[in-house]
């Protein structure tokens, strides 16, 4: 009996050692235990330490706490420009209500995994690629609600999203540079120009200055031939003095000037000319009177006469001696005699009318 006492009492203890070591649990500090009776859920949550539950009656089931970081595969899409790119990032996000992670959802890593992938394919839909490139925090937080959204139903919030890397087109690339360079030259023209308006106002300044004080000037000549020599070079440094270019051209300012006054008192001469210009034209008609003197020959002997002598020339008439002005009355001024008509000239035939036409 006493046997029998013993085995009974050493199974009774096995079997307690066996029941307690099925139903203690350990939770841990970043977990949370969901208990679940017969399938339904009890209302108390299991926190972190040692807990009991019925074997074969009792179901637990831990669940992290912790923050979670999970990848976000790479998406190809078409921006709102219609330019293909390749974004990938990763989500930040944490489980705050246990029960809703067990029971609402099946597996809430997954769910959120697919939730971020076609929320970020339809961020990358809406975008330009410029907001994608420099306006990120923007659609870092627009992603975010997007995820967080269905999210809160299954207890998990989501902490961050970013938007973790923008692969482009090699094409696309080249163009952003050629961009960026012109861009660049841009700048660095309009940083030029503005350096030399500035320094152009204050070298203005300065010749302002010293043109008050000529020594200034020399000094300065002298700084710039110290500078020059303190290189050792063979360059031959000669100062032209400006002030020697002020004496030349003040030099030739006076003799200009007579030149300048000689001028209206040549124009009198040059306004006379028109005024002998009719009387040359009167020439060619007296050139006929001229020719009409010389008398026909004559038959016989006079003809002879006429034909073994030249006919004597018209001798030119004498030009009139200018006399002097008298005093108190202005001389007149003399017209030019008129040239006599060459013997040989031919005397211009004079113009018949023409007849009229009969009907």
């Amino acid at each position: 009996m006493v046997q029998e006492l013993v085995i009974a009492i050493v199974a009774a203890a096995s079997a307690g050692a066996l029941y307690t070591a099925a139903a203690a649990k350990v939770v841990k500090q970043y977990e949370r235990g969901v208990v679940l009776r017969l399938g339904r859920l009890r209302d108390d949550v299991r926190g972190p330490g040692f807990t009991m539950v019925l074997p074969g009656i009792e179901r637990l089931r831990k669940v992290n706490m912790q923050i979670v970081t999970m990848p976000v595969p790479a998406q190809d899409g078409i921006t709102r420009d219609n330019v293909t790119v390749r974004v990938d990032a990763v989500i930040y996000f944490k489980v705050v209500d246990a029960a809703s992670a067990v029971i609402q959802v099946e597996d809430y890593r997954f769910a959120v995994s697919q939730m971020a992938q076609t929320s970020l394919r339809s961020i990358i839909g809406k975008s330009d690629l410029d907001d994608l490139l420099s306006n990120r925090e923007k659609l870092n937080q627009g992603l975010e609600l997007m995820i967080d959204s269905p999210a809160v139903g299954w207890g998990v919030q989501i902490d961050r999203v970013e938007i973790k890397d923008v692969s482009l087109p090699e094409t696309m690339k080249r163009s952003m540079a050629r961009q960026a360079e012109a861009d660049r030259e841009r700048r660095a023209r309009v940083i030029n120009a503005d350096a030399e308006l500035q320094a152009s106002k204050k070298l203005a300044e300065a010749a302002k200055e010293m043109s008050s004080q000529p020594a200034a000037l020399q000094l300065r000549l002298l700084q710039t031939v110290v500078a020059v020599a303190a290189e050792k070079n063979s360059t031959l440094v000669l100062p032209f003095p400006v002030e020697l270019l002020r004496f030349l051209e003040r030099a030739q300012q006076p003799a200009q000037q007579p030149q300048l006054e000689q001028q209206p008192a040549q124009q009198p001469q040059l306004e006379q000319q028109p005024a002998q210009q009719p009387q040359l034209a009167q020439q060619p008609a007296e050139q006929p009177s001229a020719r009409q003197q010389v008398a026909p020959p004559q038959t016989g002997q006079p003809q002879r006469a006429a034909q073994g002598q030249r006919p004597a020339q018209a001798q030119p008439r004498p030009r009139p001696r200018p006399q002097p002005p008298s005093s108190g009355a202005s001389a007149p001024t003399p017209s030019p005699p008129p040239v006599p008509a060459p013997p040989n000239a031919v005397p211009a035939r004079p113009s018949r009318p023409k007849p009229l036409a009969r009907h």
